[in-house]
């Protein structure tokens, strides 16, 4: 029977229904409720965010311990009221490093202050020196395929949290807030997947609310909240969290969902619903921005960056000189991720993409014909239109000799692993490095991408759908993540891909350089 919440009043007693390992649920009334479970981010290692959602005007209130005997640490919070969708976070300092830390968040009802919600548990890992264990991907809900509890719900968080990661790194499409989720889609072979339904993702996300409700509804999954509450993670945002391709330049004026036309407004809408929702430090909300490092000890440093915020247009990306159209992290971005990597002291240093370097995406065609592109690659030849920003950024690493330098993405909706080597380029001043792309979580497989040879990548695995096949649901297993073990001891860093059910489909394992 497809399941629909016709009103707020359903949603609200679905949300209270029992959290796995969180004890019954609260009475609609009473005492305040944390129905959407609470999570750590952005996690150093002295620090972390606690971030939680209440169900009225309520005071946040976190405590912390490292173990049974140990003290407690109690940290007041903010007040969460609607202006903010009643989300809240707690910054914890002074943690102690390579520790498993319990909390613990408690909501205050404001008009009662002894009406307390149950307690809501989680814990998190701070950085360990001799080892460093950590899984990436990307795409939430995508393409209709939401939550199905007849097939298990989303399925693969439960896979990854079984894999004990210290953190969790997702690529971007958090949300599809431009793909609604319909109470039920054809399988091919004849089957029906049947989604849970809300209102607010019954239509493309337009208002405020309805972005913020796109969040809610993965929440109402209990994979995902159980792994919330063991595993902290690190968010970036990717262009779904907005609209397909979105960029500056993105027109609307054809498509008839929409009946908000300004990109742009859409865009300032999303990105506070995103910056309510996603567990980012508060630095990173106080300062606006998606970008930013994320010092995980003496093996780690992650560098999360934003290639939508700053870029031009999407267009023929042919562009031979630097300019507005040509931005994709833009000058200011690049400027702070070339400085904080020669600051870097971290063995090993990832940089987190919303989007590949040698995959081309396209974004069909301008008024001229000519096919217009939404990643970086534009089909052959030289450094032209985006390319140009990453051959400076390639080019200053090599001059600067900044090693042991990995990417990470996710974006295409499969998984694959490539090295890039100037031998194969037509650019050639960059050192060699490798590119990892997995995902999707839980939204439609497509693939594979065609290659660009600018920085000279190769394909050395892929696993994608088989050939004229495309948006396949993931019931047919076809859903990606991928796991980094960085050993203290040997230095080295494992990469591993892995399916659904955890099965390990390809493995490389990557030295450590230093400078001739």
């Amino acid at each position: 029977m497809v399941e629909t919440m016709r009103n707020r009043r359903e949603l609200l007693a679905l949300a209270a229904a029992p959290l796995l390992g969180q004890g019954p649920g609260l009475p609609v009334s009473g005492r305040p409720r944390a129905p959407h479970g609470a999570m750590a981010g952005d996690v150093t290692p002295q620090s972390a965010t606690i971030w939680s959602c209440a169900d009225r005007p309520s005071r946040m209130r976190v405590t912390w311990w490292s173990s049974a005997a140990g003290p407690r640490h109690a940290f007041p919070g903010p007040l969460c009221l609607p202006a903010s969708a009643f989300t809240g976070r707690v910054r914890l300092g002074n943690l102690p490093p390579g520790e498993t830390i319990q909390y613990e968040v408690l909501l205050e009802d404001l008009d009662n202050p002894r009406a307390v919600s149950e307690p809501v548990r989680g814990r998190l890992q701070t950085p360990r020196a001799s080892h460093v264990r950590f899984c990436w991907s990307g795409d939430t809900c995508g393409q209709g395929w939401g939550i199905n509890r007849e097939w298990g719900g989303l399925r693969i968080y439960e896979t990854i949290r079984q894999a004990a990661p210290d953190f969790f790194l997702h690529s971007g499409d958090t949300i599809y807030a431009d793909g609604p989720i319909p109470a039920e889609q054809a399988l091919p072979d004849g089957g029906v997947w049947r989604n849970l339904v809300t209102p607010e993702k019954s239509k493309v996300a337009e208002t405020l609310d309805e972005f913020r409700g796109n969040y809610r509804y993965n929440l109402l999954d209990e994979h995902l909240r159980r792994f919330h509450a063991e595993v902290s993670q690190i968010w970036q945002w990717d262009d779904h969290e907005v609209t397909n391709n979105w960029s500056p330049g993105k027109d609307l004026r054809d498509d008839a969902r929409y009946r908000e036309k300004d990109i742009r407004t859409l865009a300032r809408r999303a990105r506070r619903a995103f910056f309510e929702f996603a567990p980012l430090s508060a630095e990173a909300v106080a300062a606006d921005r998606v970008y930013r490092r994320i010092p995980y000890g003496p093996l780690l440093d992650v560098f999360v960056i934003d290639l939508r915020s700053y870029r031009g247009p999407n267009s023929a990306n042919r562009q031979a000189q630097p300019g507005p159209e040509t931005a994709l992290l833009g000058h200011a971005q690049t400027e702070w991720l070339l400085a904080e990597l020669r600051r870097s002291r971290a063995l090993w240093k990832v940089i987190a993409s919303d989007m590949p370097i040698g995959l081309m995406v396209g974004d069909g065609h301008d008024a001229e014909g000519r096919a217009r592109y939404e990643g970086i690659a534009n089909g052959a030849g030289p450094p032209l239109g985006r390319e140009g920003e990453i051959a400076r950024l390639l080019r200053a690493l090599k001059r600067d000799c900044v090693r042991n330098v990995v990417w990470l993405t996710a974006d295409v909706h499969y998984t694959a692993a490539l090295h890039y080597h100037p031998d194969r380029a037509v650019f050639r001043d960059f050192l060699p490095f490798w590119e990892f792309v997995s995902g999707p979580l839980h939204a439609g497989t497509f693939g594979p991408n065609a290659l660009d040879e600018t920085f000279g990548p190769e394909v050395i695995f892929q696993k994608h759908p088989p050939a004229g096949r495309f948006n396949l649901a993931p019931a047919e297993g076809l859903q990606f993540f991928g796991e980094v073990d960085i050993d203290g001891r040997t230095r080295n860093l494992t990469v591993t891909l892995r399916d659904l059910e955890g099965a390990a489909l390809f493995r490389q394992v990557l030295e450590p350089g230093g400078c001739a």
